[in-house]
């Protein structure tokens, strides 16, 4: 299901700054145009898909025309001067793109001795799960 909802595009001398009203203001940022645009899709489905996948409320999306966004901007740029900007609508469907980003499975290659092996086996022990699990404990601590 395609996903949509406004963003306001602000050109920074360094590329574009991304921000999603709807959503906190969550924001995103590229070096030109294309790779803000490539950006904000990423950004707004790992949002959305981490929504969905902790059970929490996704917000609706807001008309284009009903954004009123100046006052956030100031609040944003504080004593600099808004810089130009645009809105325009950040679309992508979840389920697609988190399958090829964010659950995409690799293959790996791995040695270990063959004693390990044999006596893993024996115990019905699920190698890729084990790995995974292992690899979360070791980046989560």
């Amino acid at each position: 299901m395609l996903s949509m909802y406004p963003a306001c595009f602000c050109k920074e001398d360094t590329g574009y700054s991304v921000f999603f009203p709807d959503l906190n203001w969550l924001s995103t940022c590229g070096s030109d145009l294309e790779e803000a645009m490539a950006m904000a899709i990423d950004c707004l489905a790992g949002y959305l898909y981490d929504c969905e996948k902790d059970g929490e409320t996704i917000p609706t999306a807001s008309e284009i025309d009903s954004l009123h966004i100046e006052e956030q901007l100031k609040e944003i740029y504080e004593d600099s001067p808004i810089p130009p900007h645009f809105v325009n609508i950040v679309s992508v469907d979840v389920d697609s793109y988190a399958k090829e980003h964010f659950e995409k499975s690799v293959k790996k290659t791995l040695s270990i001795p063959a004693w390990l092996n044999k006596a893993a086996i024996e115990r019905g022990i699920n190698f890729s799960q084990t790995l995974q699990e292992a690899l979360l404990a070791k980046i989560q601590s």
